[in-house]
């Protein structure tokens, strides 16, 4: 695959057009560029942006109507109207809705809606547009976690876990207190754990966290929006102090009775990136040592509990940082995908349930993102990539058997792809640093593209400074990628105060090729009132490998200030900038990094 050197070119040029000022354009007000700048000024989304199971088609919603398309030719074929999913609402002596609610493809032809009183209606397209079933479903279940095969759901409720079907619920677990939290997310949220309940493929079995944090300490957080304020205490891990302790138990739908995964090792260790065996006969579980430079990929049985062997492990002398469980192959339970920047950059392996590495199956200078599942005969597997540039997205597929890597988004910028269940087309959510947002459908095979919807450009209509994206190279030689907004009327000839807006810390990327290359629209707001507004991501920051992003490791504060001050000096070389006027601003980590700058370098 070749590289695109033109892109920031390309950038520089069609964003500086693209952002000329209209005459007589509209100044924005700070209650717009504040309130509405994720919302009413942002590029339009289209909303239940689905495919169609069992179908060639998608759907979405658009002016309080459900429209329906072909996959190949991306045409309407069919719309249902809010008045008609409120006359198969009456049908059912439902109430009926002002808007076209959230919706689900439960089949090709027959909706699922859930209403306000938590009840699930089928509503089937093909028979004159009536329901066909209504069930009652438990209300107000906080964070659900649904099982595959649809029929229960699992939820964390007052620490403990509940399993509910239909209209009856099961207590899983009966001692969860403000010290042991169940199916809960644990670690902080890290090593990217977002929830506590892990479904087994078939849904006969639940996996959950039990965390203990009797030996935390408890923090004090005030609770300002009562009056007078109250203190809340909440668990939490100072450094140096003890951590909370976690374990993982499962509970076998048939059997209902807990047991737990015997992870033997150091109580405060990390069990990250659960996943299932395709039978449900084994879970596997991540080992992180509380250093985190060290863990196992280990593989337990699911009905006992026990240890059966370590797949494979992996040390680092900085940091290790799982990321993400294994993915089984589809129609093959013989065979996973594990993801690992052992080479210096995020690529995927081949492995056998036996743990022996069959083949690395993506490489290079550039980071896979994500996955987004397999073809019909699980022969190849989509992903998210930067290969073409750390600031640009595309949608590729590898072939598992050949290793052949396929570009299939082909527009210079960020996409946002959707796979249909056989891999045959996907939904393309394209943008870039001048284009709001475009949706096209894509044949995987061909690569035949279809536009089906471009958003307008929210704020064609005001006065705009303009914006471009660059780089500029640190100490060491490596690109930093930049983003600058110039004032509304520039006068090249004047002088403009700077405000330096970051980040830089882990896991972020301040800088993309999106809709006004990833800037907010208070930079126009602060644009219109004569300032220069300018981003940099140092080293640090991710997407760009394993050295990029591990450079501050025990150094936080000293090399992401480095890159942060040779964009400094870069604002100072440009003749247009007063120096004397340079202000910084970030918040959470750029907070760290706006006090460190402000003490360290106060000049």
């Amino acid at each position: 695959m070749k590289k695109t050197i033109l892109f920031f070119v390309a950038c520089f040029v069609s964003g500086s057009i693209f952002s000329q000022n209209p005459a007589g354009g509209k100044l924005l007000t700070i209650q717009e560029a504040v309130g509405k700048g994720r919302t009413a000024l942002a590029p339009q989304r289209l909303r239940n942006l689905s495919f169609i199971p069992g179908a060639l088609n998608f759907s979405y919603i658009q002016n309080d109507t459900l429209k329906i398309f072909e996959n190949t030719s991306a045409k309407c074929i069919k719309k249902v109207t809010v008045a008609e999913f409120n006359a198969m609402l009456k049908t059912m002596n439902d109430d009926t809705v002002k808007n076209f609610p959230p919706v689900e493809w439960k089949a090709k032809d027959i909706l699922k809606y859930i209403n306000a009183k938590g009840e699930e209606i089928l509503y089937s397209l093909s028979k004159t547009g009536n329901a066909i079933k209504k069930e009652k479903y438990m209300k107000d279940v906080p964070s659900p976690d649904e099982s595959p095969d649809k029929r229960s759901i699992a939820y964390s409720k007052d620490n403990n876990v509940y399993i509910a079907k239909g209209t009856s619920e099961v207590q899983v677990t009966t001692d969860g207190s403000y010290t042991i939290a169940y199916g809960t997310s644990v670690h902080r949220d890290e090593f990217g754990i977002s929830k506590g309940t892990f479904w087994s493929p078939k849904g006969g079995a639940l996996a959950f966290y039990r965390m203990d944090q009797t030996d935390v300490t408890d923090y004090p957080i005030v609770d300002w929006t009562k009056y007078p304020a109250e203190n809340k205490n909440i668990k939490y891990p100072m450094a140096g102090n003890k951590s909370h302790y976690v374990t993982v138990g499962i509970y076998p739908l048939d059997k209902r009775k807990v047991i737990y995964v015997n992870t033997e090792g150091p109580k405060d260790q990390y069990l990250t990136n659960i996943a299932w065996s395709p039978d449900d006969a084994f879970i596997y579980i991540v080992v992180l040592n509380r250093e985190q430079n060290h863990f196992k990929v280990n593989k337990y049985n699911a009905e006992t509990g026990n240890f059966v062997k370590t797949l494979f492990e992996e040390k680092d002398e900085k940091y290790a940082e799982p990321l993400n469980p294994m993915l089984f192959v589809k129609n093959n339970a013989g065979q996973f995908i594990w993801q690992s920047r052992r080479d210096g950059f995020n690529h995927f392996y081949l492995y056998d349930t036996s743990g022996k590495l069959i083949k690395q199956l993506t490489k290079g200078n550039w980071e896979v993102k994500d996955e987004n599942g397999f073809d019909a005969k699980g022969e190849n597997l989509f992903f998210h990539a930067n290969e073409q540039s750390p600031v640009n997205q595309d949608l590729y597929s590898v072939n598992l058997k050949t290793g052949i890597t396929k570009r299939i988004t082909q527009d210079n910028g960020f996409h946002t792809a959707v796979v249909s269940e056989n891999g045959d087309y996907i939904i393309d959510n394209f943008s870039s640093c001048n284009v709001p947002r475009e949706y096209r459908v894509i044949n995987t095979t061909n690569l035949k593209s279809n536009t089906f919807f471009k958003a307008p450009n929210p704020i064609k209509d005001y006065k705009l400074g303009k914006w471009n994206m660059f780089t500029i190279k640190n100490s060491e030689g490596t690109d930093l990628h930049c983003r600058l907004f110039k004032p509304v009327d520039f006068d090249s000839t004047k002088k403009y105060p700077v405000i330096v807006y970051l980040y830089n810390g882990p896991h972020s990327q301040m800088v993309t090729n999106t809709w006004m290359a990833g800037g907010e629209l208070w930079y126009q707001y602060m644009a219109q009132k004569g300032f220069i507004v300018f981003t940099l991501d140092g080293r640090g920051t991710s997407y760009r490998g394993k050295a990029f992003e591990q450079a501050i490791h025990r150094q936080v504060g000293t090399k992401e200030m480095e890159d942060q001050l040779k964009g400094v000096d870069y604002l100072k070389s440009l003749p247009y900038v007063d120096a004397k006027r340079l202000g910084v601003h970030g918040w959470s980590y750029g907070g760290f990094m706006t006090t460190s700058l402000m003490t360290r370098y106060p000049d």
